[in-house]
């Protein structure tokens, strides 16, 4: 086969977890992948893994949730690699705890970076795509932007205006007729290290809500969705895809039941440990230089593949395969018919 062509590819908390098997995933397609996050021990340990899978790395430290570090950020990947192809917001930060134990300040900060981050790169990206009329932008959600769950209002409200912002992006796209495209990715509960170094103020380690899938899952429809980005939202996991559709059928249910079942249902059996590393105002790698990499704690509950996820990616061709099958299935019925039919009047 034929080279892929290469592209330019940014990818923003690219230090660890999503971000990271994001970054090593378009490393394997042959693409030069800038990496833009705020822990420099992760940071150097992705480029590493970029390089070692085939593309070439650019490590720019960064908050995101200062919009001249992020312009700076992409100024700097044009001037050395080149036009900007593809950029991938996913960073975040959050915090584990109910509302009134979160202080107006650290909620400012979770609003700030993971959905003003995401405006911030957005707005980097759109102003060097948009005069080449080339680019895309893949914003990376989660099923929480439709169905918010206790104890994470601040992460919950943040992808929620991610989702509001990227709809309202796209149909001023349409309306210019761009070639420039803008596209989500809905995730599910992923195995990364947030769960290591998130600000908690839980009894017990906070944990993702089974079911939990590898990160790796999430990143392959992310370089898939960089590839088709016409499609608006793409879903990861089956878990995503029955919260959603379950919220629209009966949302007043849905509170009830995570009102009973989301306390516990994100906390471990093991006691929290307050003096653990956490990333809310710094990076967790900061101080010690330790690489948390792309997994958490929970490999061995964690799923490697995702049906809905490969069916979100070929949903096309499982809508022909399906219309076909059934025009074949109605072609031998009228068959059938048409010969028992036949023998009956002969």
């Amino acid at each position: 086969m034929a080279r892929r062509r290469s592209r330019v590819v940014v990818v923003t908390g690219a230090s660890a977890g999503v971000g990271r098997a994001t970054a090593r995933a378009f490393g394997a397609r042959g693409d030069s992948v800038a990496l833009l996050a705020r822990g420099e021990a992760g940071l150097a340990a992705a480029a590493e893994e970029v390089e070692a899978a085939g593309g070439r790395a650019m490590v720019i430290p960064v908050d995101v949730a200062d919009h001249r570090e992020v312009e700076d950020a992409a100024r700097r990947v044009e001037e050395e690699l080149g036009p900007i192809d593809v950029w991938v917001n996913v960073a975040f930060v959050g915090v584990f705890a109910p509302f009134n134990q979160i202080s107006p300040d650290e909620f400012r900060r979770v609003t700030e970076v993971t959905y003003l981050g995401y405006v911030f790169g957005t707005r980097a990206a759109l102003d060097r795509m948009l005069p080449r009329n080339h680019g895309t932008i893949v914003q990376v959600g989660s099923a929480l932007a439709y169905r918010a769950i206790p104890l994470q209002s601040g992460y919950c409200g943040a992808k929620h205006a991610i989702k509001g912002f990227t709809e309202s992006l796209r149909c001023e796209l349409l309306h210019r007729r761009s070639a420039v495209h803008v596209t989500m990715v809905q995730l599910p509960a992923m195995n990364t290290p947030q769960f290591d170094w998130v600000l908690s103020r839980l009894p017990h380690r906070p944990q993702p809500v089974p079911p939990i899938y590898q990160p790796e899952v999430a990143a392959r429809t992310v370089v898939f969705a960089a590839g088709h980005p016409r499609r608006k939202e793409f879903w990861v996991g089956a878990s995503t895809a029955v919260t959603l559709l379950a919220n629209k059928v009966a949302p007043a249910l849905i509170d009830r039941y995570l009102g009973r079942t989301g306390f516990s249902s994100q906390q471990t059996d093991e006691p929290y440990d307050p003096g653990g590393p956490v990333n809310l105002w710094e990076a967790a790698d900061g101080k010690d230089g330790h690489d948390f990499g792309a997994h958490g704690r929970f490999d061995s509950r964690a799923r490697a593949t995702s049906a809905e996820a490969w069916l979100s990616r070929h949903r096309e061709a499982v809508t022909v395969a399906a219309l076909g099958a059934g025009l074949v299935a109605g072609a031998l019925t009228a068959l059938v018919r048409t010969r028992a039919g036949g023998r009956v009047t002969g």
